[in-house]
């Protein structure tokens, strides 16, 4: 089995770990403490096609994969668990039903 990634997941993971380090970082333990969302990070995340990774384009998606999916969450949850479960949230129990069954 080949659990080599893939250029563009590669690509993936170098962008959202970037974002993570600039962005999401440098706000993690205030949005934790003070308990509120970040609608800032969210809109640029929007802007950046993370919030619908594994959705076809022909939708508003990406047209990325699961795993590319799971490499945002896992890189954007290592700065921050808040971040990473909002996207997590948005794709799995929003998008991704409506996408399926919508």
């Amino acid at each position: 089995m080949n659990f080599t990634l893939t250029k563009e997941q590669e690509f993936v993971k170098q962008m959202v770990s970037e974002f993570a380090l600039n962005e999401v970082k440098p706000i993690a333990a205030e949005i934790d403490i003070t308990e509120r969302f970040p609608s800032e990070t969210v809109e640029k995340m929007a802007r950046y096609h993370m919030m619908g990774i594994p959705i076809a384009t022909k939708y508003g998606g990406a047209g990325g994969n699961n795993l590319s999916y799971i490499i945002a969450v896992e890189e954007l949850s290592k700065a921050c668990a808040t971040t990473g479960v909002i996207l997590s949230a948005h794709t799995s129990l929003c998008a991704g039903p409506i996408d399926a069954f919508g």
